[in-house]
């Protein structure tokens, strides 16, 4: 079986210029390399009133168990300013050891590496390979998240597809690949306010009913005090208030309504109807004439430490001899839809030019993820073959 260059794969996949919910042939790359492995490949496109079209890929070589599965997507997000770029963003240029490109960070490089390290896992085995390796592939990471990794899972469930654990690729470190495994995520939700007044001239106040004082008033109260104080892997969730809109030219006229937008990082702690409660009883306590919505991105999960991080962390240190913090840091992933079916972890490069004009990441890193993923795989196989079917559970 022939190797797999996970630097010539990155940058095939880099040159596919798959911005969401753009495929741009980086999915029928990943097939070309998988089916001679084995492979069996399913494409997935999926639609929804009001989205884009996504197309995706589920890929499994085996039917035996346990079934390993590398989670991860091919879109990417805009370049912006191209003319800001160094290098071209879709050209995947190395320059003094280093390889450009949209996606060389979050996340084609890791989906290159995963692939390179099964091709040499496979190699290794003669043929007596038992389990399963699987991909779960999607072009929905960086949109709407709509017709992407929820719904593959969904088609995975009707096709009685199960996998027993899931390594998502993600930029998981921030300044050293070693340094961070992610075994769960805070959750996210936003919250729309709309405080109504009256409108009505500025100099006769009486006449109005000013909306923005009021509005600030509920703001106070929802970032007056912290919401928890974290717990065993979570830090303190937090409130963030991302706009305040009045959409008033005029200078002499009071509005006749103000709105808010703020977004919640929360932890364990709540789940997000507590979380809502919450958030309602503080806004009904601190006013009046108000509308509030919630949109909820997802819930917080946790995946305990177990055999998967243990087998993470194990393989981590042995080729960058660091001892990775288990983290559950950061923004949210297609993990907060994994958790549900398995354990899952998240491990990849570092973050620190991630969506940034001149992404990059040093071939040498690339090289070393591959190795820290074949480890991953080797021990994972290892290791399962002799937990039970409840001990395996764990993360």
């Amino acid at each position: 079986m022939a190797a797999i260059d996970p630097v010539e794969l990155t940058q095939a996949l880099i040159r596919r210029p798959s911005v969401t919910p753009e495929n741009a042939g980086a999915l029928e790359v990943l097939e070309d390399v998988l089916r001679p492995l084995g492979f069996v490949c399913h494409r997935l496109p999926f639609s929804d009133e009001g989205t884009p079209d996504v197309d995706n890929l589920y890929a499994r070589l085996g039917d035996g168990g346990p079934n390993l599965c590398f989670a991860g997507h091919t879109d990417v997000v805009p370049v912006g300013d191209e003319a800001a770029w160094t290098h071209p963003p879709f050209a995947a240029e190395i320059h003094d050891g280093v390889l450009y490109g949209r996606g060389a960070v979050d996340m084609k490089t890791a989906i290159a590496c995963f692939v390179s390290a099964t091709a040499k896992y496979l190699d290794g085995q003669d043929n007596a390979f038992q389990g399963s390796i699987s991909y779960l592939i999607t072009g929905d990471e960086e949109g709407p998240a709509i017709n992407g990794t929820n719904k593959v899972l969904d088609w995975m469930m009707q096709q009685g597809e199960t996998i027993d654990a899931c390594i998502v690729g993600e930029p998981t470190n921030t300044d050293t690949l070693g340094e961070t495994i992610k075994i769960g995520r805070r959750g996210s939700l936003n919250g729309f306010i709309t405080q109504y007044g009256a409108q009505g001239h500025v100099a006769y106040p009486h006449h109005a009913d000013n909306p923005v004082p009021k509005l600030v008033k509920l703001l106070r109260a929802l970032d007056k005090d912290p919401l928890d104080d974290g717990t065993a892997h979570f830090q303190p969730s937090n409130l963030e208030v991302t706009t305040v809109d009045v959409g008033n030219p005029a200078t002499n006229v009071i509005p006749h309504s103000a709105s808010a937008v703020f977004n919640v990082r929360f932890n364990d702690t709540y789940s997000s109807q507590t979380l809502i409660a919450h958030l309602r009883s503080l806004l009904n306590d601190n006013g009046n004439n108000f509308d509030v919505e919630f949109a909820v991105s997802g819930e917080s999960f946790l995946t305990p430490p177990g055999l998967l991080s243990d087998v993470m962390s194990a393989s981590v240190t042995k080729i960058t001899g660091l001892a990775p913090e288990l983290s559950t840091s950061g923004g949210t992933s297609d993990a907060r839809f994994i958790k549900d079916h398995c354990p899952v972890a998240e491990f990849g490069l570092m973050n620190a030019t991630a969506h940034k004009v001149d992404e990059r990441v040093g071939v040498e890193d690339i090289r070393k993820l591959a190795d820290i993923y074949f480890e991953m795989i080797t021990a994972y196989f290892e290791s399962a073959s002799h937990e039970s079917t409840g001990e395996s559970a764990g993360a």
